[in-house]
């Protein structure tokens, strides 16, 4: 497979996970009747895990105490399962500020090498795949010092159905876009279906390339938000009943219940893609190699947790020259 170099992949999945976040914090906020959306929370597949075994250490403990970390996990599976077998095809950290409650967002990418427990160096999507979220779980903390104790994962193919559920978003489409979205024909502006607006947000070859695509998610995601904000209270009612269910996670109802008279105050401010710089290599198989784990992490820690003075755990260290060590890579 072709190296991939530096490139920032940010695909449907991403787009899929931010698309269920907004709808659903959307949801809390328009609705405002408190004990009608409480109501709902039993919809979610809830599960425990035990908080030590997800490798938080005492330097992240302390060092991000200021910050709620939550991870993402978008599950490749086609039903609303979350066992073994399934990989996490997105893996997105949300970070949230608890004083500013500034939220940004890091995009893990799948084929990136790093050490999953009990399986040595391998690509991160598998961790899901090998033990569920606590192992997904550890396999953030451990590689990027993080204290990561919460996680939602949802299924994408709720997606198509959440905007046709919405009965559909306004887009202005353009000669090169056209002849990728299956029932259009001219350039023009068109309420698209769920399918339609996949397929817009999906466009790979056309000028621009992925910046561009980029630009086309972050336009379907402005839709959809500006969508569900005209909704009344019974397309809220339907559209609650279609996200919640399709949702795994260890945060409790009566957690998320806390935060509604605050979900106004988040905002999501900045949105990137890590390990920031890499090199594909084939080994058993393609690689994402960060270049290096330990420099990949403290520019992490400089940018999304303001830590100028960053030093790197001895495991991260350690890691990164095990990194080094298998695969040539030191710059």
């Amino acid at each position: 497979m072709k190296e991939k170099g530096t490139k920032k992949r940010k695909g449907l999945k991403i787009f899929g996970i931010i698309v269920l976040i907004l709808i659903i914090i959307l949801a809390l906020i328009v609705g405002s009747i408190f004990w009608y959306i409480n109501s709902k929370l039993d919809k979610l597949q809830q599960v425990e895990i035990n908080e030590e075994d997800l490798n938080v250490s005492v330097q992240a403990e302390e060092n991000l105490s200021n910050f709620r970390n939550i991870a993402i996990f978008g599950i490749d599976s086609r039903e609303d399962t979350y066992s073994k077998g399934n990989r996490s095809d997105c893996i997105i950290i949300a970070s949230i500020n608890n004083q500013t409650k500034e939220v940004k967002l890091v995009s893990v990418y799948r084929d990136t090498y790093v050490n999953i427990e009990g399986h040595g160096l391998d690509k991160i999507t598998h961790a899901y795949s090998y033990g569920e979220a606590p192992l997904a779980i550890k396999t953030l903390n451990e590689n990027l010092d993080l204290n990561i104790k919460e996680f939602v994962a949802v299924n994408f193919d709720a997606v198509q159905e959440i905007i046709d559920n919405i009965g559909g978003i306004s887009m202005q489409i353009n000669k090169e876009e056209v002849k990728h979205i299956p029932g259009i024909t001219k350039a023009g502006t068109y309420n698209l279906t769920g399918e339609q607006a996949l397929a817009y947000a999906r466009i790979r070859y056309a000028t621009g390339g992925d910046y561009k695509r980029t630009e086309r998610m972050r336009d379907v995601l402005t839709a959809v938000v500006e969508k569900v904000k005209t909704l009344d209270v019974s397309g809220l009612n339907k559209l609650v009943d279609t996200v919640l269910p399709r949702l795994y996670t260890n945060i409790s109802a009566s957690d998320i219940f806390s935060l509604f008279p605050s979900a106004a105050e988040f905002k999501i401010t900045q949105s990137i893609g890590w390990p920031y710089e890499t090199r594909g290599k084939t080994i058993d198989r393609w690689y994402g190699i960060p270049v290096t784990l330990e420099s990949n992490v403290t520019k992490l820690h400089q940018e999304i947790f303001e830590e100028s003075d960053y030093i790197p755990s001895d495991r991260v260290k350690e890691i990164s020259n095990n990194i080094v060590e298998k695969t040539g890579y030191d710059k």
